[in-house]
């Protein structure tokens, strides 16, 4: 079983360098292909397209889904569709992808999540779909998600300040505040410590496939990397408010 079959449609996964012997498809004409790409224009640039849901971190999803969630270990979203509603063990329960989206919004984005009916969420899931078109449903596409890391030695934060220093700071600043196209990493305009990123296992896999950045994968070694993530998580960043109410406006029934 599959999403929606087609080699037309199977195409778009090159894009994601997932299937580099296919050509890449062009998106949809008309609505649909104006919804995929505002889904995409969110990522990119989150604060200008969905701002409007109280976002306070400076930073856009890109910079944690490289290339607009494209790139294979780099918070890709290829085929990640094909694989909800599925267990989410923070939650203890089973999800859908829209419920993902709102984390997203509440944790990395230290924001409110849009309405799932908005046309924000509606583009975001859109966009996603678009990226896992030809995958299989329950599995989704091969070889995208992040890499483990280990290494020889226990984290230590002042190598992993000597590291920052060196390889980070020209581009996330000394303070950490980032600047430009550049996150911040800690601080009150960063990711909240209830994001994934605050996990020391998922920012030392980011980090070490993808950073610095427009560098070759593992340009870090095992021991680098687990150190400066350890000085990056080391630092304060926003709480999380696990009790804010969150709650949509509601709809008619004619709505549906």
């Amino acid at each position: 079983m599959r999403i929606i079959p087609g080699a037309v449609l199977i195409a778009l996964l090159c894009v994601a360098g997932a299937r580099a012997d296919v050509t890449p498809a062009p998106l949809p004409a008309g609505p649909e292909g104006e919804l995929i790409t505002y889904g995409k224009q969110i990522i990119e640039q989150t604060a200008q397209h969905a701002g409007a849901y109280q976002i306070t971190a400076g930073m856009s999803c890109e910079a944690c889904h490289v290339d607009a969630g494209a790139k294979p270990h780099g918070g890709s979203f290829v085929g990640i569709y094909a694989k909800f509603p599925q267990w989410n063990a923070r939650a203890q329960r089973f999800i859908t992808l829209q419920d993902r989206l709102a984390e997203c919004f509440l944790y990395s984005m230290n924001g409110r999540p849009p309405a799932f009916d908005s046309r924000e969420m509606i583009a975001l899931t859109a966009y996603i779909a678009y990226l896992s078109r030809g995958t299989v449903v329950g599995v989704g596409a091969p070889d995208q998600g992040l890499v483990p890391v280990t290494a020889p030695a226990p984290a230590n934060v002042a190598r992993g300040q000597a590291t920052y220093d060196a390889k980070c700071a020209a581009c996330h600043a000394a303070d950490g505040s980032g600047g430009g196209n550049f996150p911040p990493l800690w601080g009150p305009k960063s990711f909240n410590a209830g994001a994934g990123m605050h996990r020391p296992e998922t920012m030392a896999a980011f980090v070490r496939y993808n950073m610095p950045f427009g560098s070759p994968p593992n340009t870090l070694t095992a021991q680098e990397t687990v150190d400066v993530t350890a000085f990056v998580l080391s630092h304060s960043r926003p709480a999380f408010d696990a009790n804010q109410p969150i709650a949509f406006p509601p709809q008619p029934a004619s709505f549906f």
